[in-house]
């Protein structure tokens, strides 16, 4: 779901033809647990490692959810990614910002993304609301060295326009008579960890696409996390030692997938040391 305009696909299909070169062999559309037996793929390797990210969104629990013209906001980035690409969209699946009021509900680097996806996209008037308060411009004394710091950060989507309400989440979806969302009523909260709503704080936000970028909850446990019976720690991520070994033994688990929804950075130091720990094993194995 990574916008082109963060990361060019043609930066990663350079290093997907290196690791091909280098020997990977790559079975795309294959579902392991799903159209690829899980049986199958435990009977031909020795080691196994999972990678497969944390893309369970959290949803959004108030009334007006089920009205049409709200969606993740992943299946909003991904469809635009494969626009970008020249893959045909279905119109009757199609969602897009243009011409759209549109309001994001999430305030994090996800949330960011749709953001900078709506100015490409040339939305008529973007908002976004974001449970946490406004850090302060320079950094919170709160915060000193080597304490990560907290003050205001913007992104290049910040940059490029749209509104940001601060201590505010949304209360209610609003629809029309035809089952189309047509506003979000939102509400000022107070501080964390309890986000109180404050009484008269209510306030109306037109709109006629929502985008929940609420943050993830692990990974999708359907298919493969299920069949392997794998342990999950108190988030909801795959369970691992310090060696990325899950509780199966030859079931290894890197990235997003153990640690949760985090930087690509992240990704790629994880899937290194992995490999190294998948190595190590198989050797003390031969």
């Amino acid at each position: 779901g990574i916008p082109d305009f963060k990361l060019e696909k043609h930066v990663l299909d350079r290093r997907l033809e290196q690791l091909a070169a280098e020997g990977v062999v790559f079975h795309t559309r294959a579902w392991v647990g799903g159209n690829v037996p899980l049986e199958d793929v435990r009977r031909d390797f020795e080691a196994i490692l999972l990678a497969g990210g944390a893309e369970q969104p959290r949803n959004l629990d108030v009334p007006g959810r089920s009205l049409r013209g709200v969606h993740f906001a992943l299946e909003f980035l991904a469809q635009q990614n494969r626009r970008t690409a020249g893959d045909w969209i279905d119109p009757a699946e199609e969602i897009i910002a243009t011409g759209k009021r549109v309001v994001i509900i999430g305030g994090g680097d996800t949330g960011a993304d749709c953001l900078g996806t709506c100015h490409r996209q040339k939305a008529a008037s973007v908002h976004q609301l974001e449970i946490m308060p406004e850090p302060p411009p320079e950094r919170d004394p709160q915060t000193p060295w080597p304490l990560w710091p907290r003050k205001l950060r913007l992104e290049s989507s910040h940059e490029e326009g749209g509104v940001r309400w601060w201590s505010a989440t949304a209360a209610e979806l609003l629809g029309d008579e035809e089952g189309h969302v047509r506003a979000v009523r939102a509400i000022q909260v107070g501080p964390p960890p309890a986000f109180q709503p404050i009484p008269g704080s209510e306030f109306i936000l037109e709109a006629d696409l929502v985008l929940l970028a609420l943050g993830f909850t692990g990974p999708v446990r359907a298919g493969l996390i299920e069949q392997l019976e794998l342990e999950l720690d108190a988030r909801g991520n795959v369970r691992t030692d310090e060696h990325f070994m899950t509780s199966q033994p030859g079931i290894f688990a890197a990235g997003d997938m153990r640690r949760g929804q985090s930087l690509v950075v992240w990704a790629i130091a994880e899937g290194r040391a992995a490999a190294q720990a998948v190595d190590r094993w198989l050797r003390s194995r031969s």
